[in-house]
């Protein structure tokens, strides 16, 4: 006969084992480091529960610079505001329900009262990547009015404004065409064709510019830095200068570019432009063709993040996050080739971070940084390659933030999670938001606008099997209540209003209310992710050259040094040093640690023994400025501004024809080096042909006797006397318009490598 005591312990052993398997069922997520479940995220000792879909509480705790835990966040979050004008979602998962809620709220705190999108709580007005990442996300959808606004204010003059920046931003930032992107999401999801002619125009313009200011006809590829990622230092070598920034050719920069030529073309065709629109597809495919051709990385299995250099550019082999999600988003790999950027690019415990590896002695912002807009792309790219563990992965990422933050804030460090630490951060922050939003429209529920239809295409991990219901979700004249079952990427049945609905798509012209049912296959194909732990490349190597060898201090962790003649690599040693033939040569050294992972390349050094330059003093060519500024050579310089020197032209006489290298000695002290909208740009016209462009960026707020050189230009000389000249054209504008000045001291020509 069993014993009470036996039949007790049975019992308790049982209710265990239930308990277990009951947590086990509402788990979403795990990791070392956090939890997510149905109703809750843990991590460490802190935790944020879904009280209800309109109440949050967390007990987080971030930490100061110093590292100290401090409570800087509120500790419960309640909904205040009349959401019911917005799409109603409603699943059996209460932190996502509240999340979603959550970040309705924010979005309507983000509505300034002149009708217009405030970036963050910290961050006042409107800049043109985050208000055009945020309407691609969801802002269209939800607010096409105030996006319209936005947007608009963004236009100056007729172009679009490219956000403060490097070195005084255009051209040295030029991912103002995201902005393209963002007004074609609008006339998708309106039909508005007012809207679509104004914009049209607009981007026309702008585009005549850009293709003059950043196009390089030999790789096919724009210049100027990596979208969003324009804080100098964060993701560039310090070495670079700004001029220097302008000449590296970036993966997200080209993708935005390539994507805005496809719109371009789209927006022709529907306008009856063939012609226009034959062009804009092949200028699309040019930038296509550079980026596959220059950034791929076959062996890594993901694009490289830019090319960079002087005369001779190398591919830094660093992820970027938000371009590989553009490039996978806009088809600019092949399929495969999609299915290995997720499947390879770097992740980390806590998110995909901006970057990777991280560079080292640079505090978290961009670099050691995840940002939950994009994450979001991310999540996007990754449902479009139908990898499901990169998607929850992204998904429980963005929740856990907002969840334990009760806020989405702009960023929090890659290694830790924190939203303390970072360089500057905001909450309510507009982009964070809009992808939060995002997650529910665009990858759960597979919502896509296209110019004449809506579409479903619904990604529910099996982990968020179940039911998921948006009720009063708008499409132009129509009302629709979508409810989705199961799991999987494929449907096995979609009805509207009961009947069968094939193609899981509804025309524009759908009025009225409506009820679309979903029910999923239940299936996904096996994915993978690269999933890695925290890293940080080595500095890179500081080299000097003195009597034909290269030299450098050892570098701590380095295992060997990797030696560039040219932009190729011809040699690797051990010992900080190098010795060269005779020759004219443009050298880099690259750091590699055990795990044979690179540092940047070091500062190019230019060895030219046998080549002499060729100086032009401008003021020999016309009248020198009686400005007080010093460290000048010759006798003077020459100040080149909106009114004064709009064209100087000079003579240059060689005895040698073929190719040289040319760029200008220079100053601008308009404005700081790391933001500001005076960065001078003038063209380069030789013997009456279009020869390139030299931009002459900020090198310090009033620093006017900070000289500098610009970006330099690849020219054809003929032997004997050829005519340079410096000139400002109209599509050197800048965006300050008013201030595009500069003091040149010199140009120098130097027989190309």
């Amino acid at each position: 006969m069993l014993s009470i005591k036996y039949i007790v312990t049975c019992i308790l052993a049982c209710l265990i084992l239930q308990a277990n398997l009951q947590a086990q069922s509402n788990v979403i997520y795990q990791t070392e480091a956090y939890t997510l479940y149905r109703d809750s995220v843990v991590q460490a000792n802190f935790t944020a529960r879904a009280l209800s879909a309109t109440q949050l509480t967390s007990n987080y705790k971030g930490r100061d610079k110093a590292g100290k835990y401090k409570e800087t966040l509120a500790t419960a979050w309640k909904l205040s505001k009349d959401i019911s004008s917005f799409p109603q979602y409603q699943s059996e998962f209460p932190i996502i329900n509240a999340i979603y809620n959550l970040s309705l709220e924010e979005m309507q705190n983000a509505v300034e009262p002149d009708s217009t999108f405030r970036t963050g709580k910290s961050w006042k007005g409107v800049w043109t990547r985050d208000i055009s990442y945020s309407i691609i996300l969801s802002m269209a959808v939800l607010q096409p009015e105030v996006a319209m606004k936005s947007l608009m204010r963004k236009v100056k003059d007729g172009l679009i404004v490219q956000d403060t920046g490097t070195g005084g931003a255009y051209p040295v930032s030029s991912d103002r065409m995201i902005w393209v992107v963002a007004a074609w999401e609008i006339y998708k999801v309106t039909g508005d064709r007012g809207w679509l002619k104004n914009a049209y125009d607009i981007i026309k313009r702008s585009a005549v510019n850009d293709e003059v200011n950043l196009h390089n006809s030999k790789t096919g590829l724009v210049k100027g830095e990596s979208s969003f990622l324009d804080w100098r230092e964060q993701t560039y070598p310090r070495w670079m200068q700004p001029a220097d920034i302008y000449e590296s050719e970036c993966l997200s920069t080209n993708a935005v570019h390539y994507r805005m030529y496809k719109v371009l073309a789209d927006m022709a065709a529907l306008f009856g432009d063939d012609k226009s629109a034959n062009l804009y597809n092949k200028n699309a495919s040019v930038i296509k063709k550079g980026i596959n051709e220059y950034l791929w990385q076959e062996k890594k299995g993901y694009y490289g993040q830019y090319l960079y250099g002087r005369v001779h550019k190398t591919l830094s082999p660093r992820a970027e996050t938000l371009g590989e999600a553009l490039a996978v988003l806009f088809d600019i790999p092949s399929v495969s080739n999609q299915h290995k950027i997720i499947e390879n690019t770097p992740t980390g415990v806590y998110g995909t971070p901006c970057i990777y590896p991280q560079i080292p002695e640079i505090p978290p912002y961009h670099n050691n940084a995840v940002w939950p807009f994009v994450e979001s792309y991310w999540a996007l790219a990754a449902a479009k390659a139908g990898n499901e563990s990169s998607v929850l992965k992204s998904l429980s990422a963005i929740y856990r933030a907002s969840g334990l933050f009760l806020t989405n804030k702009e960023n929090f460090v890659a290694s830790t999670g924190d939203f303390g630490g970072t360089e500057v951060n905001s909450s309510n922050m507009l982009w964070s938001l809009s992808g939060n939003i995002a997650m529910i429209y665009k990858v759960l529920f597979g919502i896509s606008y296209n110019t004449d239809n809506l579409s479903f295409t619904p990604f529910i991990p099996k982990a968020l099997s179940g039911k998921h219901l948006l009720k009063a979700f708008k499409y132009r004249d129509a009302e629709l209540d979508i409810s989705i079952s199961g799991y999987g990427n494929t449907t096995a049945k979609v009805t509207l209003d009961g009947k069968p609905l094939p193609a899981a798509t509804v025309p524009a012209s759908l009025s009225g209310n409506h009820s679309i049912n979903i029910t999923l296959s239940n299936y996904f194909a096996p994915s993978k992710i690269n999933t890695l732990p925290d890293y940080t490349s080595l500095p890179n190597p500081q080299v000097r050259y003195n009597n034909n060898t290269l030299s450098w201090e050892p570098i701590l962790g380095a295992q060997r040094y990797q030696i560039m003649k040219n932009g190729s690599s011809v040699a690797e040693v051990v010992k900080p040093s190098y010795s060269i033939g005779a020759g004219d040569s443009e050298y880099q050294v690259i750091a590699i640690d055990k795990n044979n992972v690179g540092s940047f390349t070091s500062e190019p050094v230019l060895v030219a023994a046998t080549r002499p330059a060729t100086i032009l003093q401008v003021e020999d060519y016309t009248e020198k400025s009686s400005l007080p500024y010093v460290g000048y050579s010759g006798k003077g310089f020459v100040n080149t501004d909106t009114k004064e020197n709009t064209n100087i032209q000079m003579n240059v006489d060689v005895t040698l024809a073929g190719w040289y290298t040319m760029d200008v000695r220079y100053a601008n002290g308009n404005g700081p080096i790391n933001t500001g909208n005076t960065c001078a740009i003038r063209t380069i016209v030789l013997n009456g042909q279009f020869s390139g462009i030299v931009v002459l960026p900020h090198r310090g707020k009033g620093q006017w006797s900070n000289w500098g050189f610009s970006n330099s230009l690849r020219v054809k000389l003929r032997k004997g006397i050829n005519q340079l000249s410096i000139q400002l054209k109209s599509t050197n504008t800048n965006m300050n318009i008013d201030v595009n000045q500069a003091m040149i001291d010199y140009v120098r020509l130097l027989p190309a490598l």
